[in-house]
């Protein structure tokens, strides 16, 4: 028998939340681990359903390769993703300016340049095709065995497949990352620079 180390009906402390900076780095790291493992995104997916947390990614067993690809710094990867957000859309900007003194007009004027930016950062470095390429609203069935890594059902989800619905959203697949190779002595956490106009 396996005593508690806890008296009866007192539940250990809670450790303290993370530090936005913090939860920050972690949305980005989970995020390039969903895109790069279908495995892990489909346990993140099942979280929405009180499934356990999922374990830490292991690396795969080495390919029979002469030589081994290089490590991915989730890290590092997510504050450079952040840094050309930043360049080329202000979102950073966007998103630490208090928006309350601006009207509604300024506010989406404001949008459109940062959605540009966006969508300039996402075609030059990243591939994104549709997980499905039916129109949005279409009528299409799951057969048994379909992909539930890239699939998700909603609404009443009873019995097995096959399964007959409609299509809300068709999903989104990065097929290639052409994230920049960083300069020797590159400051990661530098997201942007400060300007001093001389």
């Amino acid at each position: 028998m396996t005593l508690s180390t806890h008296p009866p009906h007192v539940h250990p402390p809670k450790p303290p939340a993370p530090s936005f900076l913090r939860r920050l780095s972690m949305a980005f790291r989970v995020f390039f681990r969903i895109l790069v493992y279908p495995d892990y995104a489909a346990q993140v997916d099942g979280l929405r359903f009180g499934a356990d947390l999922p374990p830490p990614l292991t690396a795969a067993p080495p390919a029979p390769a002469p030589t081994p690809a290089p490590a991915v710094n989730y890290n590092d990867a997510a504050l450079q993703l952040l840094a050309l957000l930043q360049r080329d859309a202000r979102l950073i900007d966007f998103t630490q300016e208090n928006l309350t003194r601006y009207s509604d007009a300024d506010i989406g004027g404001a949008a459109r340049v940062v959605h540009e930016g966006c969508c300039k950062v996402l075609r030059e470095h990243f591939t994104i095709v549709p997980v499905r390429q039916e129109a949005e609203g279409s009528r299409i069935v799951l057969n048994d065995g379909f992909d539930a890594r890239a699939i998700r059902l909603t609404g009443n989800v009873v019995g097995k497949a096959p399964f007959l619905g409609s299509l809300s959203h068709r999903g989104w697949r990065a097929i290639e990352v052409r994230l920049p190779k960083f300069a020797e002595n590159h400051d990661v956490t530098v997201l942007a620079q400060a300007e001093v106009e001389l």
